[in-house]
């Protein structure tokens, strides 16, 4: 079990870009990035407590809508991120437990370090480091030459990977054969006449589909 949990704690750590990625997107619409942030943190928590292997989908793919999902809920419900304990008050307690650690290790303690000890869920001891003021510095799971800190919050320097991900999202919301269109197109790299001969249709049509769908796609990614 505690096995699960570390890797679990590890995961997310390695994915809080995602989520940064996808607060940025909201930025500038009434809404303060830190609680942004949170939302997105929750989605990311719930994103792998449901996230199924099987389908034979990535994980980003998967966790991207579920992110915006919490962030749109964030603002339906008027910035409140519900969290079981006050986060001010874990984010006490996580400063005590990060010095009392620096102090008997020398180095600053993991997600799943902060949650074993304070014995609170990874995803409440994340979302108090998102809203804690400063921000604290954790070293992700692993530590040792070469590896680096992280500050939470950051600013997010994903620019490429939020506007990846804003196309992911358009083109899932496209009917399933456009999205056919699209993916064989320009992922699978495929000609106009392949695509048309896979979808039951011509070299001819393919083409006034194609201009019309990169049309739209362009359209709704400036309105972002």
């Amino acid at each position: 079990m505690t096995g699960d949990k570390t890797r679990r704690a590890a995961f997310i750590e390695e994915n809080l870009g995602l989520a940064h990625a996808c607060a940025g997107r909201f930025r500038g619409r009434g809404m303060e990035y830190d609680d942004l942030y949170s939302a997105a943190c929750v989605g990311l928590i719930k994103a792998y407590d449901n996230f199924d292997q099987s389908r034979g989908v990535c994980f980003s793919t998967y966790a991207v809508p579920v992110i915006l999902g919490e962030i749109k809920k964030l603002f339906r419900d008027g910035g409140t991120v519900k969290v079981g304990r006050s986060l001010k008050e874990i984010g006490m307690r996580i400063q005590a437990a990060r010095e009392h650690h620096m102090k008997l290790c020398g180095t600053e303690p993991t997600l799943s370090q902060l949650s074993q000890e304070l014995e609170e869920p990874v995803e409440n001891i994340t979302l108090a480091i998102c809203a804690a003021q400063p921000a604290l510095s954790l070293t992700p799971t692993g530590e040792g030459e070469g590896k680096h800190q992280i500050d939470i919050p950051v600013e997010s320097p994903e620019e490429e990977l939020a506007e990846k991900i804003s196309l992911a999202e358009e083109i899932e919301a496209l009917p399933e054969q456009d999205r056919q269109l699209i993916r064989l197109r320009f992922f699978a790299n495929r000609t106009q006449t392949e695509t048309a001969k896979i979808l039951h249709t011509t070299q001819v049509q393919i083409s006034r589909r194609e201009r019309k769908l990169l049309v739209l796609l362009r359209s709704r990614l400036l309105e972002e």
